[in-house]
């Protein structure tokens, strides 16, 4: 997976007891920052991203590439580096810098694969927290989480209610709808029945492509909305890709098709299935005798901003109204913002004229 020049890595020294019950050693956990942290460490925000991408979310001086979050994060922007300190952690059992499955297990020299533990969303806050306070820092000014990250945010607050002053969650939930779960089970099912999963034994010549490009295909159908897609491609033929017995005919077809093999390369098929899974197991609210605001009223939390867009099937409104309301009963002070984008769930990666300015309103 690539390497990124602004990573930097962070080595545990000792063991950490995951959520369900194994115990992980040697871990490396890769991040990057921007901006600088003030004298006494009171302007840092923690980012933890979605399922798929890294800890490279902006270009940096160190790292000009452009980040999957360019357009939030950076100078004079929504999340602005003049003012805060920003990390960005590549979540434990990703395979883009941090350990996962992917990675070599040190006991037995070879790539842990389905060795790995089970993985739990409150382990991947807990080693992020472990980088926070490896800085320093003892309380954020502000936890930030879109995606799968606003659930591991929840989860950093689960187990560290003192963790953070302010929460801004976007396009999230405290836990999963069947309908989101049915998709992702059916994403792992397409990469675990392709001949070349080999239950995990598959190899960089034997990978287990088909199925990666299915679960993609299925991840993007979920990713965007039919109202966008309507607009974007209506009928069109399409003339990328050479057309089959049973479809190709159309440019949305070729978009899908070129989305997954774009993604093929990208992404490690066992850690997406553990990603995924995790993602499907996380309740908020587990401990606290069903409710999520019991939980929430533990914590530090001052202020918060929830975000979602009407077009989202994955993280629908109905789930951003949830998390706003248990915030307001735990009496927190907290902002709504219920958007109207046509770009589904990936509309916080691309509609900034609707994401960006009430995040910059909220953080200045």
């Amino acid at each position: 997976m690539q390497n990124h020049p602004a990573t930097r890595t962070l080595r545990l020294q000792h063991p950490i007891s995951l959520y369900r019950g194994d115990q992980l050693s040697n871990i490396t956990l890769a991040y990057e920052c921007w901006g600088q942290l003030n004298n006494d460490k009171s302007n840092a925000i923690l980012l933890l991203t979605g399922l798929s991408p890294g800890a490279h979310a902006a270009a940096s001086q160190a790292d000009p590439e452009v980040g999957w979050w360019e357009q939030m994060l950076g100078s004079g922007k929504p999340i602005d580096t003049d003012n805060y300190f920003v990390i960005c952690v590549n979540s434990l059992g990703s395979c883009k810098g941090s350990t996962g499955p992917a990675s070599l297990n040190p006991a037995t020299g070879r790539t842990w694969r389905l060795d790995f533990p089970e993985l739990a969303l409150e382990d991947i806050a807990e080693s992020a927290w472990q980088v926070v306070q490896s800085l320093g820092i003892n309380q954020l000014a502000c936890l930030i989480g879109p995606s799968m990250g606003g659930m591991t945010a929840l989860a950093l607050l689960k187990q560290h209610p003192d963790c953070a002053q302010q929460l801004i969650s976007i396009s999230s939930a405290s836990a999963a709808t069947p309908f989101s779960i049915a998709i992702r089970s059916l994403q792992r099912e397409a990469i675990v029945s392709d001949p070349n999963w080999q239950n995990g034994q598959y190899t960089d010549n034997r990978w287990p492509v088909s199925g990666m490009r299915l679960a993609r295909k299925l991840g993007m159908i979920s990713y965007r909305s039919a109202a966008e897609w309507l607009e974007r491609f209506d009928r069109q033929p399409q003339d990328h890709f050479p057309p089959t017995m049973y479809g190709m005919n159309f440019a949305v077809e070729s978009y899908l098709e070129a989305q997954a093999q774009k993604f093929i390369g990208q992404f490690d098929p066992v850690c997406y299935v553990y990603l995924s899974r995790a993602m499907d197991w996380f309740d908020a609210s587990d401990q606290h005798a069903g409710s999520v605001s019991d939980m929430l009223r533990q914590t530090s939390l001052e202020g918060a901003l929830v975000m979602g867009v009407d077009t989202d099937l994955l993280f629908p409104l109905s789930q951003q109204k949830d998390i706003a309301n248990a915030l307001q009963t735990a009496d927190i002070q907290t902002e709504l913002h219920a958007l109207d984008s046509i770009q589904g769930h990936d509309a916080f990666l691309i509609d900034m004229d609707s994401f960006g300015p009430p995040v910059a309103q909220f953080l200045a």
